[in-house]
């Protein structure tokens, strides 16, 4: 699900990911891929590339801005533990990230993403 760029709006905590507009349903390293995105009424478009990949166990991408979101895997007993962070050690402009405040606003589009990817995770093994 995380490497479909099609199924990245069913699980968008931040309630900006609109619509996938990539030629590929399975992303890995160097793929780039691009989103129909809205901030309020604005709507954009973000253009992304893979920046770290490792199958089933890491996913990263990074749009213009160079911060990065991750996606990491781990084996934890009978399921799979996701922890999925904002990085903005390799943007372009990190002061900007801090003075937007950004970092904390992330975060609890973060929360929430984590939540609904369990619960389509979970409605999947369901079906």
């Amino acid at each position: 699900m995380l490497s479909d760029p099609d199924q990245h709006r069913l699980f968008d905590g931040s309630g900006m990911v609109r619509s996938s507009r990539s030629e590929t349903s399975s992303l890995e390293l160097g793929s780039k891929f691009g989103m129909n995105m809205k901030l309020g009424p604005i709507p954009y478009r973000m253009n992304n590339t893979v920046v770290e990949f490792e199958h089933d166990r890491l996913i990263a991408w990074a749009h213009i801005g160079g911060h990065r979101w991750r996606y990491e895997l781990e084996a934890d007993g009978d399921g799979t533990r996701v922890t999925e962070s904002f990085d903005w050690s390799t943007s372009k402009a990190p002061w900007f990230i801090e003075l937007m405040n950004y970092p904390t606003r992330n975060h609890k589009a973060i929360v929430s993403t984590l939540e609904r990817l369990q619960n389509l995770l979970a409605e999947s093994a369901r079906a």
